[in-house]
């Protein structure tokens, strides 16, 4: 199954989720096992926010063109057999030639529960699709806190989650393959 058919059936599994998990066994029907997968966002929260503004009034009268420099990474934490942490970072920075302008850093985290989902089918959601579901309120975040450090607010690009997820993977497939293939015994010669 390629990763693209993968993620497809990640989402059509969690249509009738509504991106919510729900009934965790609450109500099991006939003999107590519930084997539906499920998959959704049980929480979300900002766990750590930095915001500097380091030179600042002066800052404020700077004229020269900015650097605008911004970081994302993406992490998961299990908690329980049933729950993750996914842990969405960004880093923005933004800098001229005078100085720093302002940087922040946000933890943005969501509390993501799945259950009875392959290992691939998981591992797609923590890392493609719980991001995707996050991002937004993170993005929410960082506009709120450049805004509150006295700039207009940055509103960030929407970002392709999973065709990153895919790039990710087919880049740790070609790792892999290279890494085979010096593996191997040599011609002879």
């Amino acid at each position: 199954m390629n990763v693209a058919s993968l993620l497809k059936k990640v989402r059509s599994n969690m249509a009738n989720e509504g991106d919510i998990l729900t009934d965790l066994n609450q109500n099991p029907q006939g003999n107590g096992a519930d084997t539906s997968p499920a998959a959704g966002i049980i929480s979300q929260y900002v766990k750590d926010l930095s915001v500097e503004n380091p030179n600042a009034p002066a800052c404020f009268q700077w004229q020269e063109q900015p650097n605008l420099d911004v970081q994302f990474n993406i992490g998961a934490t299990p908690i329980n057999d049933e729950v993750h942490e996914v842990e969405l970072k960004i880093n923005v920075s933004n800098k001229m030639d005078s100085g720093t302008v302002y940087v922040i850093e946000l933890s943005y985290c969501g509390l993501v529960g799945m259950r009875n989902l392959p290992d691939e089918q998981a591992h797609a959601f923590l890392y493609a699709e719980a991001p995707r579901i996050l991002f937004p309120f993170a993005r929410a975040v960082v506009a709120d806190a450049v805004r509150e450090a006295g700039f207009p607010p940055l509103l960030l690009d929407p970002i392709d989650f999973n065709g990153l997820y895919i790039q990710q993977l087919q880049a740790r497939a070609a790792e892999q393959q290279g890494a085979e293939g010096a593996a191997a015994p040599g011609g002879e010669g």
